[in-house]
């Protein structure tokens, strides 16, 4: 099978102690904070490409010394735990392999890294592999890209054994390295994430009293705020199916079923089998799972029915609007419950990490029980914040909230909208409104999922109380 036009690859992919192989190294003991500075560099000899997204950041002490690398900028590491309390800006690097080896031992000389820190990271999944390097993104620097047309040359592909018979498609799929003494081949990807995204409040919780139900087939896990239900890219260690289950002793890792958002507390099924996870999976498509949320808004909300249309892009900010657009995700929540309570104090906000999103200052939020009808990704926060009653702690949607009241119009899909005289504005008012909204929550906003229950009310749980009334 001959070698089809090169395209865009995409990447997917989550401890209190780290087994590691017992691998020679000098560690440093002296622990500091260090910055780091957005560089990009490549060896014309060797055909190794690197570059690094990263941004200033201070570093928590545990993860790097203070005493430069001699032959960079960058500090020397340590290991990836203890966890860093403050969040740190992604670094990821990507290679092509010079000369080939092991893996660890190639990324440590390529980055200059401790081989416990590289043993580290894999064992995070924070290193994945491809036979052929993805195409760059339009963002990268005029030297990867020509990196990246000479390791995709067709005469030097044709010489590599191990891709022939597989599309170029094929070959750059990426897979997460697990063993520290695997062959990586000269022509080949890595893409290492040395910044992984972090959990430091996997390590804050008491998980087995997050226990809500332990079932023959399944776990019922009252998850906490600030966490992954299950793996992410780069980081398969910290998450609530890893903690659970060693949490409960199990001897099987727990599978994810469905997802909350990392901010979102409240009831998770994790299955013990792939036999049940496909069960589960089967009742989420039939509609036979019934869930029941608690939001905590600026603003209240009338008791019904409340209908948008999601733009069908798996990215955030989710946009929603309230008139019908072809192609777009009908999504429905049903309130049926909206009551006045106090605002959050400064000291539980402070407590469970909610962030102030700037909201003028009042004295009652208003607590809302949802059935949620449709289960979109972000539907609960973008469609309160379509209403003017965005989430407390919500730092993604309030700020577009607060943007659009205070100068009404401004979200092209709302119910200010103004008519476009052009396509090209259209595109400029959606991308303008795009730039309104924030970054993720940190750690909690004010949402939970109270209950989950399935076949007609057989198999019903329930959380205990939602952060803001504890």
């Amino acid at each position: 099978m001959g070698f089809m036009a090169v395209a865009p690859a995409s990447f997917a992919g989550s401890c209190h102690n780290l087994a590691v192989p017992d691998i020679p190294s000098t560690l440093p003991t002296s622990l500091n904070k260090h910055a780091f500075s957005r560089r990009c560099r490549s060896s014309h000899n060797n055909n190794a490409a690197l570059t690094v997204e990263t941004a200033q950041s201070s570093i928590d002490a545990g993860n790097v010394t203070a005493t430069p690398s001699s032959s960079n900028s960058y500090p020397k590491y340590d290991r990836l735990l203890p966890c860093p309390t403050h969040k740190i800006p992604p670094r990821i690097e990507h290679l092509i392999v010079s000369e080939g080896g092991p893996v660890l031992e190639y990324i440590c000389k390529a980055l200059d890294l401790p081989h416990l820190f590289v043993a580290d990271l894999i064992q995070f999944g924070a290193v994945y592999f491809a036979l052929v390097t993805p195409e760059p993104p339009p963002t990268a620097t005029a030297e990867r890209i020509r990196i990246f047309k000479d390791a995709t040359e067709p005469l030097v592909l044709q010489k590599r054994a191990s891709i022939k018979g597989k599309t170029l498609r094929e070959a750059q799929k990426s897979f997460r390295v697990t063993d520290v003494n695997q062959f990586v081949e000269t022509g080949s990807y890595l893409r290492v994430h040395v910044h992984p995204k972090r959990f430091p409040r996997c390590y804050e919780i008491d998980w087995r009293s997050r226990i809500i139900a332990l079932e023959e087939s399944y776990v019922v896990l009252d998850k906490p705020a600030g966490t992954s239900v299950g793996e992410s890219i780069g980081n398969i260690e910290e998450s609530c199916a890893t903690f659970a289950t060693r949490a409960l002793e199990l001897t099987t890792p727990l599978m994810t079923t469905h997802q909350l958002d990392n901010c979102t507390e409240g009831c998770v099924v994790l299955a013990k089998n792939k036999e049940y996870c496909s069960i589960f999976n089967t009742k989420i498509r039939e509609k036979k799972l019934k869930k029941i949320y608690l939001a905590l808004a600026a603003s209240p909300l009338p008791i019904g029915i409340i209908k948008h249309y999601m733009r069908p892009v798996n990215m955030a900010p989710r946009l929603v609007s309230e008139d019908f657009i072809k192609g777009w995700l009908v999504c429905q929540l049903e309130i049926l419950e909206c009551r006045k309570i106090p605002w959050p104090t400064i000291l539980v906000q402070d407590e469970y990490y909610v962030e102030d999103c700037g909201w003028p200052s009042q004295d009652y939020a208003y607590e809302c029980k949802i059935n949620l009808l449709t289960g979109r990704t972000h539907q609960i926060r973008a469609q309160f914040a379509a209403c003017n009653a965005p989430i407390i702690g919500d730092s993604m949607y309030m700020h577009a909230a607060i943007a659009e009241m205070t100068n009404p119009g401004l979200n092209p899909f709302g119910k200010y909208k103004r008519d476009f005289i052009s396509e090209s504005e259209k595109e400029t008012a959606e991308i303008n409104w795009i730039a309104q909204h924030g970054k993720e929550p940190r750690v909690a906003i004010g949402l939970q999922a109270c209950q989950i229950s399935w076949d007609d009310d057989e198999h019903f749980y329930r959380a205990g109380l939602p952060w803001w009334r504890r």
